[in-house]
């Protein structure tokens, strides 16, 4: 199967049925008691400094941890399973010292990864097929926010070197065979131009266009990103792109998500997806709410016409994700609703002119 009749396959199955993406891969990592060494390799042996907690390193070092748990995760009934690249922009590994060529190895390796699981799964269920998402996750440096409350104007990173670093990642994960992009846990709607503008000049200078899934993150009750925008400003802002999904994911649990999905599922002429945390984590850090609790609240969006795309965030397990994909299963999708034309536009809040 080409890539492109695998991408023609994900817009007939999200016409179809609600979709299901993975869950995390965090605390699955951390399940399995990986040591310093684990991480290195025989790669990085030598290399300087601390490498544990690099999960994306693992692409590279353990491929074998990595692989199994996109097995796991689509056992349990996933659709789509993310690389395992959150963090594999040469500006975030620049906090573990590595060089622009191990990221790129990370993105390419994870993305073969990603690709070789989905192909297996495809093969062994072929009602069911399997899709690679290219995992684009946040930045540690904002373009939106100041590096210095004393100097509103201080930023660490200009948005040509934000740019540049999801330029390299895009690039190795196309090369790598992912069936579409996924700009996720976007805390700062202006890195996430970056990455959107990085996407779409590739497919300009001849790179094969994929769909693009954008994912923001609002950071508590008040309904806003941590760069301080609604729901519908956000989606304002993006829109340009006419991506193939837009959702939210991470910081709630799916009780507190719901008022901010049901905005974007009204005003959002494009398909919506949502993974939330399995709840709020605990004084430990921990995530306590249990794979039943979790799914009861993600049927209740589909049930209600909210989702297109479902899945986990922080906390969540395969065995979310099965109980998810059982409660979601024969649910229909969201439709997409048809919206007057208006001029939308966006600052901190949305604005919309309709003549």
């Amino acid at each position: 199967m080409t890539r492109a009749d695998r991408i023609a396959a994900l817009h007939a199955a999200a016409k179809q049925r609600i979709l299901v993406l993975d869950g995390a891969w965090g605390v699955m990592i951390q399940r399995r008691g990986l040591s310093e060494a684990d991480f290195r390799g025989d790669r990085f042996a030598a290399h300087d400094g601390q490498m544990k907690g690099n999960n994306d390193i693992l692409c590279l070092t353990r491929p074998d941890v990595v692989a199994d748990l996109h097995d796991q995760y689509f056992a349990a009934g996933a659709d789509i399973s993310e690389t395992n690249t959150f963090s594999a922009t040469t500006i975030a590994q620049d906090d573990y010292r590595l060089d622009a060529q191990s990221v790129w190895d990370i993105n390419l390796e994870g993305a073969k990864l990603a690709r070789a699981a989905a192909d297996r799964w495809t093969a062994k269920e072929p009602h069911k097929p399997r899709f690679a998402a290219g995992s684009i996750g946040p930045l540690n440096k904002m373009l939106s926010m100041s590096s210095d409350v004393n100097d509103p104007g201080a930023r660490l990173v200009t948005f040509d070197q934000v740019y540049d670093a999801y330029r390299h990642q895009v690039r190795a994960l196309n090369e790598g065979g992912v069936d579409l992009y996924l700009i996720e846990t976007i805390t700062d709607t202006l890195n996430c131009k970056a990455a959107i503008k990085a996407i779409l000049d590739l497919a300009d200078e001849g790179y094969e266009p994929l769909p693009m899934w954008i994912s923001g993150t609002i950071v508590d009750r008040s309904g806003r990103t941590l760069s301080g925008q609604t729901a519908e400003a956000f989606w304002n802002s993006v829109r340009h792109a006419r991506p193939f999904a837009v959702g939210f994911n991470c910081a709630l649990g799916a009780d507190l998500m719901r008022p901010f999905i049901a905005e974007l599922s009204r005003v959002a002429d494009t398909l919506v997806a949502a993974y939330p945390n399995a709840g709020l984590p605990n004084a430990m850090g921990e995530y306590d709410e249990q794979p039943h609790e979790t799914a009861h609240f993600i049927e209740e969006w589909a049930a209600s016409g909210l989702v297109n795309i479902v899945g986990g965030c922080c906390g969540t397990t395969p065995e979310h994700i099965r109980h998810v994909a059982d409660e979601v299963a024969g649910l229909p999708p969201r439709p997409i609703p048809e919206r007057p034309v208006a001029m939308r536009l966006s600052g901190l809040e949305p604005f919309e002119l309709v003549a």
